[in-house]
């Protein structure tokens, strides 16, 4: 009989059967983890059972940030750790890929990848690599949609030691050139187009200025997605099929690497410069991954109960990364390539539930907006698709609402005659992980989360003294800190020499504490509520309010379909917060609608968080992530030059940005 026994208890069973200790609570464990981080992570690694053929000489050698040496003389490997599920899943007939897209969706069929075929090829992927000359070290980069053969590419390129890196074949020349030139690729591996909303999106114009601006690339692995012709051998560079490489056949043996050897770049746009290209490691990522998924998510080996899970996402944001990690836990994911407003016509926001059931997911993540967007124009789940494998709900991004939460647990089956359980989490790119998140064995708060993640020693934090140390608060709003170092942290960022640029990027506040740039409220209770970046709240005559609150208030309105507020401080001039609202087609930002958006902020927040204007606009800019991108417009409108603070390759809809662009030449000229 399958057990229903959540990871977070049997971990809690085996600490104190293994290790003697015992704790009443979730939060005398929570603190016995940030406490005690070698005991905790050491436990993790026990847990699990990481495999190394060199002990480790400690599990922390100092505990400072940055600069923290994690697991020093241990050997591991993301995929040898990855592939030791792998007999026992597929002997219990578990796949370790489920994937769809628009096209497999729209006639009810799945593509299905064994265990034993992921591991052949990636082993064929791997031996190809080797021959193209691909050593340790050396950067493997990618512009390929979410489908199985760019995971099998991540993970030949993991087990010999190279560096990953990838983009999503939406993103723009510029955007993917600012991030690729910073580490030189040897090898890319890329696609002859995408498809989105029912059409195809040719990219081999984007491929052609790829190559021509990235000397570094002496192969070309193509995936012929479109089956287009392209021509992408050139001098000094060789061009090969992803699919007929796929199809051989080659000896694997992952190679042993050091606990904190280089596994994957990732980029975290900043508002000025370039997207920082940001380096984990193997071991880092690896006991993040088994932790969040187990004890949080709590996703596990899927023999124990038939754990499926997905998160929709794009290649070019973490959580596709985070999804991949699943597999180290023996979980089968489930993969959605496309839109999630449907193909064709009218957006159908059914689109990822109807997956959900055709794929059996146990566990569904998205980002709030998809969440927001289903409740904004009546999505009803249970009425298009059988959801009864469903038992868990994860959402990020973005803080969800409060009727967010009302409209998951409204729309979506019961389990055990219970709400579904909604575990929304809040961490980032920048450390590969969570900060705050869900258990399974506590409640769940309309609004909140549930609780400080283990091994994560997370406070909100006043204004720095003048020492630069902050107070610690509970049930106030303060800076999301972290006073302790996690594995998963970056190494360095690539080509930061002397690390100034890292450590101006989390520890410029706070001397040796991570500033997340998040606003934070720790609840008496344990949770979490999270308003919003802190760079870009809103600072109304002293009275400090996260910008999420506000939104909540303005977007319940039926003609709002989003909304963004930006609050500009002038040094000796009166300070001016616009607020920009979408509007539901047929409806107009008349008198009478304006002074209804600001009395519902009125009352939900104050008077004294009324904006000063309100326009309307046609979109809402947006990252490729889908978060608001507050922090640019508010740079932009007070001053700076469009090129500094907008990239619009890195953009989920750029053309929006023009409007924003003229508003702010005519403050700057005197016209408003």
């Amino acid at each position: 009989m399958i057990s229903s026994e959540p990871h977070i208890t049997r971990y809690q069973r085996w600490l104190r059967e293994q290790r003697g200790l015992s704790f009443d609570s979730y939060d005398a464990l929570w603190r016995w983890s940030v406490s005690d981080l070698s005991a905790f992570w050491a436990s993790i690694w026990d847990f699990f059972g990481i495999a190394s053929p060199t002990p480790h000489a400690c599990v922390l050698r100092e505990p400072v940030m940055p600069g923290a040496t994690w697991f020093p003389g241990a050997q591991l490997n993301y995929v040898q750790h990855l592939f030791s599920h792998a007999e026992a899943s597929h002997a219990a007939g578990h796949p370790a890929i489920v994937f769809c897209d628009e096209a497999l969706l729209a006639r009810g069929e799945l593509r299905e990848v064994s265990w034993p075929d992921l591991r052949r090829q990636v082993a064929a992927c791997t031996a190809a690599f080797e021959a193209m000359g691909v050593q340790r070290g050396d950067r493997v980069c990618a512009v390929m949609p979410n489908v199985p053969e760019t995971i099998v590419a991540f993970l030949a390129c993991a087990s010999l030691g190279a560096i990953w890196s990838v983009c999503s074949p939406d993103m723009g020349p510029v955007a993917v050139l600012d991030r690729f030139r910073q580490i030189e690729p040897k090898l890319l591996v890329a696609c002859d187009g995408y498809r989105y909303a029912g059409a195809a999106h040719d990219r081999r114009e984007l491929l052609a200025q790829l190559l021509a601006e990235l000397p570094s690339v002496r192969h070309v692995l193509l995936w012929r997605n479109l089956g287009l012709d392209v021509e992408l051998a050139g001098p000094g560079r060789q061009a090969h099929d992803l699919a007929a490489t796929l199809a051989g056949d080659a000896p694997f043996a992952p190679a042993w690497l050091p606990f904190d050897h280089p596994l994957w770049v990732v980029y975290s746009s900043g508002t000025t410069g370039l997207p920082k290209p940001i380096v984990h490691g193997h071991g880092g990522v690896m006991v993040e991954a088994l932790k969040m998924g187990a004890l949080h998510n709590d996703v596990g080996p899927s023999v124990m109960r038939g754990d499926r899970f997905h998160w929709y996402s794009s290649t070019g944001w973490i959580m596709w990364n985070s999804q991949v990690g699943v597999l180290l836990g023996g979980t089968t994911i489930c993969i959605f390539d496309g839109s999630p407003a449907g193909p064709h016509g009218a957006p159908d926001w059914s689109t990822l539930w109807r997956f959900a059931a055709l794929a059996r997911c146990t566990f569904f993540g998205a980002g709030a907006a998809f969440f927001a967007s289903c409740l904004k124009v009546g999505v009803e789940p249970q009425a298009v698709a059988d959801l009864s494998s469903l038992r868990a709900v994860g959402s990020t991004g973005s803080p969800l609402s409060a009727e967010g939460y009302r409209w998951v647990w409204d729309k979506l089956p019961k389990v055990n005659g219970q709400d579904i359980w909604l575990t929304p989490i809040s961490g980032g790119t920048d450390f590969a992980g969570a900060f705050v998140g869900g258990l399974p064995t506590l409640p769940v708060i309309e609004g909140e989360m549930q609780c400080r993640c283990l091994g994560a020693s997370v406070e909100a934090w006043s204004a720095p003294d003048e020492h630069g140390v902050g107070r610690p608060l509970i049930d106030e709003v303060g800076e999301l800190v972290c006073t302790k170092p996690m594995p998963s942290m970056p190494l360095y960022f690539w080509g930061d020499a002397d690390g100034k640029r890292y450590r101006d990027s989390y520890f410029d506040m706070y001397p040796g504490v991570w500033r997340h740039g998040d606003w934070i409220k720790i609840t008496p209770r344990g949770g979490a509520i999270i308003y919003g970046r802190s760079d870009a709240t809103i600072n109304r005559h002293g009275i400090r309010m996260g910008t999420s609150e506000l939104y909540r208030a303005v977007e319940a309105l039926p003609e709002v379909l989003d909304s963004l507020v930006v609050d500009l401080e002038y040094l000796g001039r009166e300070s001016w917060m616009p607020l920009f609202v979408v509007l539901r087609d047929g409806s107009t930002l008349d008198e009478a609608l304006t002074k209804r958006i600001k009395q519902v902020i009125r009352e939900a927040l104050s008077a004294r968080h009324v904006p000063n204007d309100v326009f309307q606009v046609s979109a809402v800019p947006r990252t490729l992530s889908g978060k608001k991108m507050e922090l640019p417009v508010k740079k932009l409108l007070m001053g700076a030059s469009p090129d500094a603070v907008l990239k619009r390759d890195a953009m989920a809809n750029a053309d929006c940005v023009d409007w924003f662009v003229q508003l702010a030449a005519s403050r700057a000229a005197g016209h408003a």
